[in-house]
């Protein structure tokens, strides 16, 4: 077909058209960039060098801190979704309800975290007016998170509120595992979508961020326990739900039951840890099989956001509910139905004599029993396997090749976990031992992909964490690490933290659990220092700024605008960096 002539007029009005029209992989819409959870976007990052702007989202850190022990804060919060000029921000109120004692929410008092449904959550639009970003609009949801329980429950650590963008409307979490549909302009609510007909359960809970695929399909895990007071180790949870709401609200559901057909069921025995310290050095014999005790059911990790592949399968993670030992990365179609389940059990050959000495004479600490087998979980005498902690923020991400990376915790290390990698029809790959509190994120170039994790080494002992100099001997705080790998998961480069003084000789801990990466593989990040850093290609330091030290903060995600300027958090501050 031949090329018409266009009047001057129309060529002008069709180009301002097309620069106002933000392309969508340029914008940071979920939970790591977009549903494949890569944190990955095609623009080119601004340099840390100045803060732009900065708000108190949450009024509440030093209350929780102090009711954490005065050591940290046990939250997770959203990352900053972000629309050409528009931002959109978790903004929490209501009150606190201080503990007196601090601990007191440990004896069973309502206070501190078993009260934190208190607090009121709200999305506020943040809009860039010139070079200054102000509020436009608020939303306040009723969304509650799940109860902390007792004794222990979900050990203090706030579940993560979590809306997300389509192309036409924002989504909120709601109350009882409902979705509000928000006006993206004014902030009105549309309409108010519950999965479950017209009843309004309290116990039930939208769990983990929400997911929307390039329709517009939101999906997101749910959860219903037995109660507020001990609904994790004594009662079994009432049900567990993936559900999808298509554009014109209807929604579907599927019970995570019915995803994993060949999971144990709620009243079998499932292989948990050994736990007498009296038995150290652990396995306690070469032959010693660990406890089991009932499974329960199967249900999602509490802060688990699904991912979407580009053919539409959804990943999500699930756990038993009393024990994380039988987990399962689960593949479902996009009508809901399953499509295979992979186990996360024994599948690791790394534990003994591998990352774990096995030890050459008694009393030596960090070790293996004499004699033990070769590349077992000492804490089980199994092969090692993936544990789901519901005090994590780790969710699936899908590299361009379709296979599936997840972090889960394994207790025979002093780096918190594992990433796994499964391929597109459930084969495990193989694991980096780094993982905890983390989303993998992808960075594709050259025709193949590297894979960017923080390898923080923690202080705890290598499989014990007893008062125990003997066999459970604490070890150094770090070295700390972003560490990038190839695609199969070997080691391309490493940035450590730069940061020491003499209560930090090996630096300091990386806190993100979500990274930012731009076009050109430069990666945001944030670290416990209080500084957010830009490491280039070949762990090459390009830039950085000091926001506010903060010790023991919140693992946190970062995001990228359009315009590259970088939004990072810390201290439940959230902070814009940019260039001068």
């Amino acid at each position: 077909m031949k090329w018409r002539l266009v009047p001057v007029f129309l060529t002008l009005l069709l180009a301002a058209v097309a620069a106002t029209e933000m392309p969508w992989n340029h914008t940071w819409t979920q939970w790591g960039a977009n549903s494949q959870h890569s944190g990955f976007i095609k623009v080119n990052g601004q340099p840390a060098q100045q803060k732009l702007a900065e708000f108190r989202y949450d009024p509440f850190v030093k209350l929780e801190t102090e009711d954490f022990f005065g050591i940290g804060l046990p939250s997770h919060y959203q990352v900053p979704l972000i629309e050409g000029d528009s931002v959109y921000m978790e903004f929490k109120t209501g009150t606190w309800v201080a503990c007196h004692p601090p601990t007191a929410w440990r004896k069973g008092a309502h206070c501190g975290p078993n009260a934190w449904d208190s607090e009121i959550w709200n999305e506020k639009r943040l809009v860039w007016k010139k070079d200054k970003l102000v509020k436009t609009w608020t939303f306040t949801t009723d969304w509650k998170p799940e109860p902390n329980g007792f004794p222990s429950g979900l050990s203090a650590f706030e579940p993560v509120f979590h809306p997300v963008l389509t192309k036409d409307f924002l989504y909120v979490p709601g109350f009882a595992g409902t979705i509000w549909k928000v006006n993206k302009e004014n902030g009105k609510a549309v309409s108010h979508i519950n999965p479950f007909g017209t009843t309004l359960d309290p116990h039930t809970f939208v769990a983990g961020p929400l997911t929307a695929d390039d329709q517009g399909n939101i999906y997101f895990n749910v959860i219903k326990l037995a109660d507020a007071t001990d609904p994790w180790y004594t009662n079994d949870v009432q049900g567990a739900w993936l559900a999808k709401i298509a554009p014109d609200d209807t929604a579907t559901t599927a019970t995570f039951a019915d995803l994993i057909p060949g999971a144990p069921k709620a009243t079998d025995n499932c292989p948990n840890q050994f736990f007498d310290e009296k038995t150290l050095p652990w396995p306690p014999s070469k032959d010693s099989k660990p406890p089991e005790f009932p499974c329960g059911s199967q249900r999602p990790g509490v802060n688990i956001a699904p991912a979407v592949a580009p053919d539409g399968t959804i990943y999500t993670i699930s756990r038993s509910h009393y024990y994380s030992q039988a987990n399962y990365l689960v593949a479902v179609n996009p009508n809901l139905t399953p499509k295979w389940q992979a186990s996360l059990s024994q599948l690791l050959q790394d534990g003994c004599g591998v990352l774990v000495p096995i030890a050459t004479h008694k009393k030596q600490p960090n070790a293996c029993r004499e004699g033990a087998n070769v590349g077992v979980d000492p804490t089980t005498n199994q092969l090692g396997s993936g544990w789901i902690v519901d005090a994590a923020s780790s969710s699936p991400s899908i590299a361009p090749d379709g296979s599936i990376l997840f972090a889960a915790v394994t207790d025979y290390d002093n780096r918190g976990g594992h990433t796994f990698k499964f391929s597109s029809d459930g084969k495990f790959l193989g694991a980096y031992p780094a993982g905890w509190d983390l989303t993998p994120a992808v960075y594709p170039h050259d025709g193949t992909y590297s894979i960017v994790l923080k390898d923080n080494h923690y202080g705890n002992g290598l499989y014990c964490g007893f008062p125990n100099d003997i066999y459970c001997k604490p070890l150094s705080l770090g070295p700390y690490f972003i560490t990038q790998t190839s695609a199969d998961l070997k080691p391309e480069w490493q940035y450590k933290d730069p940061t020491i003084d003499k209560h930090h000789p090996l630096g300091y801990e990386w806190c993100v659990n979500a990274a930012a990466i731009d076009k050109h593989g430069n990666v945001f990040v944030n670290s416990e220092d209080g500084n957010l850093y830009q490491i280039g290609q070949g762990g090459k330091l390009l830039s950085k700024i000091f926001l506010k030290l903060a010790i023991g903060a919140a693992y946190t995600p970062s995001s990228i605008g359009a315009d590259g300027k970088i939004y990072t958090q810390n201290d439940g501050l959230l902070f814009v960096v940019g260039k001068k």
